[in-house]
């Protein structure tokens, strides 16, 4: 898997970018980004069941199609294996399939192209609600932080907030954020996609909690790499 840079500079301007949002509202911009949100190692071990699954229905749909695979390795058309012999060839067979799948599927890459969307987006909003809680949830006087988060390999995205921002949006608020980020990121720039996205929720948060004189900073304004 391709791995996405992001530099120093990069760093910078996404600090700047939470800052000028934070400057017009009592809101809290909590950005993080990682490569994976999972390894997906029960993908791999779902595929590799499938197929063994797969070779024992082949052999009891067409069971004359593994004695004559028994009899090509061990002595051509004549030998009449037992039944016992060919229990024995299906079990080896069945479990070199499984192990090859398994070796195959090590490849992230592959093992990421072969997990369905729906799981992918489970794990990402789960890391998502996860990172939340240890970084943004409760954290604020007024309860309105937000975690932008972004996972690269999937490329997907989510936005989690504190209560009282929950309170007054839906999850289509965020909809033109998400498509933002997920855009650049999909070109290849993902600070370009945070910026976008953080500007996005900064106008959101302006709207229903334009910022105070008692104010204060209470989160850093960083992108955190995980």
């Amino acid at each position: 898997m391709v791995s996405v840079r992001i530099t120093e500079a990069d760093h910078q301007r996404v600090s700047g970018a939470i800052a000028a949002a934070e400057a017009k509202s009592d809101g809290e911009i909590v950005t993080m980004v990682t490569e994976l949100s999972d390894s997906y190692h029960d993908v791999a071990l779902h595929w590799a069941v499938a197929v063994l699954i797969a070779v024992l229905a082949w052999t009891a749909a067409f069971p004359m199609a593994l004695q004559w695979g028994y009899s090509q390795l061990f002595g051509g058309w004549g030998v009449e294996p037992g039944l016992g012999a060919l229990l024995f060839f299906l079990m080896v067979l069945a479990v070199l399939k499984f192990t090859v799948v398994l070796l195959v599927l090590r490849y992230m890459q592959l093992r990421l192209t072969l997990t369905p969307a729906a799981t992918k987006q489970r794990r990402v909003r789960r890391r998502a609600i996860s990172m939340f809680k240890a970084a943004a949830e409760r954290r604020t006087v007024g309860r309105t932080g937000i975690l932008i988060y972004l996972s690269l390999g999937e490329h997907r995205a989510e936005i989690v907030a504190d209560e009282a921002i929950h309170d007054v949006t839906t999850p289509e608020t965020w909809g033109e954020a998400m498509a933002a980020l997920v855009a650049e990121v999909k070109e290849g720039r993902p600070a370009d996609g945070m910026i976008a996205a953080i500007g996005l929720v900064g106008e959101v948060l302006a709207e229903h909690f334009p910022r105070s004189s008692t104010d204060t900073n209470e989160i850093p304004d960083k992108l955190i790499e995980l």
